[in-house]
């Protein structure tokens, strides 16, 4: 295991140089693809999130803090829960940006879950910035006890 940040990202100094030339801003799209660096670790995912199995149902939790309720659309297919938004940042008016480390614009995640889901009953809530999805199993995919006679 290596503790160079070289090997777990060997992109990350390009990234760096690339952004100080311009000045300290992003210059890679807020819509970025899922993927792993060789150390394992997800980068450049948005939004985060973490996924849990109660084995009747999926519940997703995805970090989303600044971002306007009415700007979130979610939607699902089989075995698929895609969410969808938009985030706006303030502008400083008097003010030259000295710093931007958070991202502005559309982005788009699609979560692929492990086994189908009832559409018809995919439920999501937001609250204080965490956008929590609870997608059922189907019927026919979750497991049932047999008796044995």
């Amino acid at each position: 295991m290596s503790t160079s940040p070289w090997f777990d990202d060997p992109y990350q100094l390009f990234r760096q140089e690339l952004r100080s030339m311009m000045g300290g801003t992003s210059v890679f799209p807020f819509q970025r693809r899922d993927g792993q660096t060789a150390g394992g670790r997800t980068m450049g995912v948005f939004p985060p999130v973490n996924i849990y199995d109660n084995g009747d149902a999926f519940m997703i939790r995805a970090e989303m803090p600044g971002i306007d309720r009415d700007s979130l659309d979610v939607s699902s297919k089989a075995d698929q829960v895609v969410i969808r938004g938009e985030r706006n940042l303030e502008r400083m008016e008097d003010a030259d940006v000295h710093r931007r480390e958070r991202d502005a614009g559309q982005f788009r995640r699609a979560i692929t879950l492990p086994q189908p889901v009832d559409v018809s009953k995919v439920e999501a809530t937001y609250t204080h910035g965490i956008l929590e999805i609870i997608a059922p199993r189907k019927e026919d995919v979750r497991p049932r006890r047999i008796t044995i006679t």
